[in-house]
């Protein structure tokens, strides 16, 4: 019975038991026999301790130490061999000794579990009789008060080691070491009872219940792990290949352990590529997540999860965000086959002995976005065309996505677009920061052919997906097919806002990253903290800004030391890194200058945005004025505003932070706002940059 199977029939035992009264189960015939061999080994052993004890003059009914006894210890009368070849020569045990012969041969016949557990583990014989004598007491509680019998003692009524030694006639050779199959794979716990006192030993539950037919899931698992369905496949998963790479390895060497590195973003069908390629080879397929073990639980987790995959053939997915903090143990034989499943910025340590096969989840292709869209959300169907168009063409994203999306009941585009931008917010943690978009292209005051170069940027992110599924074109771009920009100009300019738009435009979420602080003093943190940025936001349909891009695109310098040479390398590591992303960046930097050349290079759209000139200053100043203060506030200050944006040169920024202070001045004078409100707001900005109004400016400003 397969673990699927099995657990379904748990569930559905569980739901009748209300109603329907249980069935009396009879034992399987193996574990019958193991019983059996066992009783005929404990009457073996029970016989001659009473020929001992009548010698002695004891019945054995009331033990204690006695003078007989004493001597029959010194005499050594308990021989192990002297008690083998008494039974040996004893004629009442010969249709004993024939029943045992057929006992073994049910119990380790071809089909038998017990077989197939010594097969699976290597068990010795020696280990097997120990094992049998531990599982007959599962089986029979009863057996307790045998074993306390056999050993002499009521407070021995349990399986020890040294009466398996005795009962199955291996004299004074040890049983129990550390590198025995029993103890490696736990299928046998050692308990003390007491200071003095024997170990006492069981066979584990799980392994208890496989023996007698039933497949359960280990209890160290049950809140962990999962099955996992199979799916039909996505055309663009690489199935047929991985699944040759696999039976490849397989078939190379009768040992070959396998592990499968599936790496991918959350919701890129990593788990069910993986039970699809299980499925493929004949197995089921369990996912354990780790991200609720602790490392020093790892290994004996990761004991139990192997040995459920060898004796149910279920072959192993391993995912969480812990998994690259754990040693994967080497002196614990895997399952031939097992998948780990990774996001992109996660690394893995090796495995001794294993070969590893790594698989890159592809991206959903234009018709396969399309086609999941109208399977999950039928209402998008009867959308406008462009708003359809825009949803596929525009969001790479997983397939897990679109049915989180799917199951939050959305009809609307809006709604779809909202849904989006909150699953992406939470998935860049710490690394950036999130910015609001609420500008639209009419926001931007700009020179034309500024405007023009954005429209183009804008056009070329909305179509790029399609463009690059072509095979011909990335062939010949195998690098570069991100896009990317550097906007660049004074302070206050409109770069920022103008990533927004962008980002607005698309719909897409805008996340800042600032240079200045990813840098880091220590050799390979920036590099390290870069690749943990780009590798996350690859696979988000995000605009990625990163703010005083100079701060680590600068010219690279001279090699004078250790510090330049480690400079210089983090520079080479971004500009490698930024070349091969694939999504949306912009880089925003004061002055184009310190960039490096050969980085410009790589940028696709080079934007300068300059000071606005007197008309785009009085736009500025009357488009703000009136919609902050109000369009009768701006009427009665026209004039004074077209002297403002004609004889005082700001940026954009300061225009809007000018206004921002002339009305709280205003409020605080309880009065509309004047002209001497906004100089004042006029001459804080101004103060920032070392310039000061003066007396004869602000009365020439206000026409006096």
């Amino acid at each position: 019975m397969s673990l699927s199977v099995a657990l379904q029939h748990g569930q559905q035992t569980a739901t009748e038991c209300e109603t329907v009264e249980l069935p009396f189960v009879d034992l399987d015939p193996v574990s019958t026999a193991i019983l059996q061999r066992v009783r005929i080994k404990a009457r073996f052993r029970i016989e001659w301790l009473r020929k001992l004890w009548a010698e002695e003059g004891s019945s054995g009914s009331t033990r204690f130490v006695s003078h007989d006894e004493v001597d029959a210890i010194l005499d050594d009368r308990d021989k192990p061999k002297a008690e083998a070849l008494w039974i040996q020569q004893n004629t009442q045990f010969a249709h004993q000794q024939e029943e045992l012969v057929q006992l073994e041969e049910i119990i380790y016949s071809e089909q038998s579990r017990f077989a197939m557990l010594c097969r699976i583990f290597s068990i010795t014989a020696e280990d097997a009789d120990l094992l049998q004598m531990c599982y007959a007491l599962q089986l029979a509680p009863t057996f307790s008060r045998l074993y306390a019998y056999l050993q002499d003692s009521p407070a021995l009524a349990y399986a020890t080691t040294e009466l398996a030694q005795r009962l199955f006639g291996y004299g004074y050779m040890s049983l129990r070491h550390a590198e025995s199959p029993l103890s490696i794979w736990q299928l046998i716990h050692e308990h003390t009872v007491a200071p003095n006192e024997l170990v006492l030993l069981s066979v584990d539950p799980m392994v208890s219940n496989w023996l007698q037919g039933m497949n359960t899931l280990d209890q160290h698992l049950v809140e962990k792990s999962a099955l996992c369905e199979v799916l039909p496949p996505l055309d663009s998963w690489p199935v047929k290949d991985s699944l040759e790479a696999l039976q490849r390895q397989l078939n190379r060497d009768i040992q070959g352990r396998v592990r499968v590195i599936i790496s991918g973003p959350n919701g890129c069908g990593r788990t069910s590529f993986a039970a699809i390629l299980a499925a493929k080879l004949g197995m089921t397929l369990l996912a354990i997540t780790t991200d609720t073990i602790t490392p020093v639980h790892w290994e004996q987790i990761y004991r139990y999860a192997q040995r459920q995959a060898f004796l149910d053939r279920t072959a192993l997915c391993w995912k969480g965000h812990s998994l690259q903090d754990f040693v994967w143990p080497g002196q614990i034989i895997p399952f031939p086959v097992q998948f780990v499943v990774l996001s992109p910025e996660q690394t893995l340590a090796p495995q001794p002995g294993v070969v590893d096969h790594r698989v890159e989840m592809p991206m959903l292709s234009h018709r396969e976005r399309q086609a999941l869209w109208e399977q999950y959300l039928p209402d998008s169907i009867a959308w406008p065309k462009k708003a359809f168009e825009q949803l596929v063409n525009q969001h790479q994203i997983t397939v897990g996505e679109i049915a989180a999306v799917a199951a939050k009941r959305v009809s609307t585009f809006d709604e779809v677009q909202a849904c989006l931008r909150v699953q992406s917010h939470h998935r860049m943690g710490n690394l950036a920061q999130h910015v609001e978009c609420p500008f639209n292209w009419d926001d931007l005051v700009l020179p034309g052919y500024v405007d023009e170069m954005l429209q183009d940027m804008l056009f070329e992110a909305t179509e790029r997906n399609v463009f690059w599924e072509d095979p011909q074109t990335r062939r010949l771009f195998p690098q570069g097919r991100g896009l990317m920009g550097l906007f660049s100009g004074p302070p206050g300019t409109g770069k920022t806002m103008s990533a927004q738009v962008i980002a607005a435009e698309l719909g897409m979420d805008l996340f800042c990253i600032d240079l200045a602080s990813v840098v880091s003093k220590y050799v390979g943190e920036t590099s390290k903290n870069l690749e943990k940025i780009l590798s996350r936001a690859q696979h988000m349909d995000v605009v990625l800004l990163f703010d005083e891009a100079d701060a680590l695109l600068g010219r690279r310098t001279e090699i004078k030391d250790a510090h330049d040479r480690f400079a210089n390398t983090d520079t080479n590591f971004l500009l490698q890194a930024l070349e091969d992303y694939r999504g949306i960046a912009i880089l925003s930097s004061n002055k184009k200058s310190n960039i490096d050349e050969a980085f410009l290079r790589r940028i696709r759209y080079v934007v300068e945005f300059p000071q606005p000139d007197n008309q785009q200053r009085t736009v500025l100043w009357q488009r703000l004025l009136g919609e902050m203060a109000g369009e009768e506030v701006l009427a009665g200050l026209k004039g004074e505003v077209d002297r403002l944006a004609s004889q005082i040169e700001m940026s954009g920024a300061q225009i809007k932070f000018s206004i921002l202070g002339a009305m709280f001045a205003a409020r605080r004078d309880r009065q509309p706002v004047a002209m001497r409100h906004l100089l004042r707001g006029i001459n804080r900005e101004l103060m920032k940059e070392g310039r000061v109004l003066s007396e004869h400016d602000k009365q020439r400003l206000s026409g006096a």
